[in-house]
């Protein structure tokens, strides 16, 4: 995996556990509101970090730590995914994954292999708006898919939604609120700013 940061501690990424946060690098959007460009445009990456460090820093947490949330950039770009995520389960903790929903097949495997423990899926914009958000073409029945796999998985899960006003209306909110049910939080889009970007919290010594 190609590893962009970790945050050691978190009370409010993983609901009801003390968890670290990792953050893969890479993602297939390119959300115009996205605080993490570090994460998404490759000419930005870091050298990744040594999944050592990773492994080092979860061993010496075993007990004190309760969950580990995987998130990015997008995370299911990752092929060896399953792999790290079945060694988090091997160390003992709950795991978070935090997507786009964008492949399905992932999450599939993911849950018949039972290596998540909770799922939070971004849900950009009604399906029909997605381009505008977003900056590609995606074929809305990939998210529908993710999001019925999630619903029927049995998991903890949520459906949220990052509050563009430049891009997104009332309406949008009420029919993403339909189309999501109860499990569905919208967060307000904050000023992209440099200088707040998680990242400047991640590379700290291990």
């Amino acid at each position: 995996m190609k590893i962009g940061g970790l945050v050691k501690f978190t009370l409010i990424d993983f609901p009801g556990r003390p968890a670290a946060v990792i953050f893969t690098q890479g993602c297939n959007f390119r959300c115009r509101y996205c605080h993490n460009p570090e994460l998404i445009y490759p000419h930005l990456f870091t050298e990744p970090m040594p999944e050592e460090e990773i492994w080092s820093f979860l061993r010496r947490r075993q007990g004190t730590l309760e969950g580990v949330v995987v998130s990015g950039g997008e995370p299911t770009l990752h092929e060896d995914l399953p792999a790290f995520m079945a060694r988090l389960k091997e160390l003992g903790y709950a795991t978070k994954l935090d997507t786009n929903g964008a492949r399905p097949a992932v999450l599939k495997e993911l849950i018949d292999k039972k290596l998540v423990d909770y799922i939070a899926m971004d849900l950009k914009a009604p399906l029909a708006k997605y381009a505008a958000i977003t900056g590609i073409e995606i074929n809305p029945a990939l998210l529908e898919e993710s999001m019925n796999l999630i619903r029927q998985s049995g998991l903890e899960y949520e459906f949220r939604t990052t509050y563009d006003k430049e891009i997104l209306t009332d309406e949008d909110i009420a029919a993403l609120t339909q189309l999501a049910g109860p499990r569905y939080r919208v967060q307000e889009c904050l000023p992209v700013a440099k200088e707040k970007s998680v990242l400047k919290v991640m590379h700290k010594e291990i």
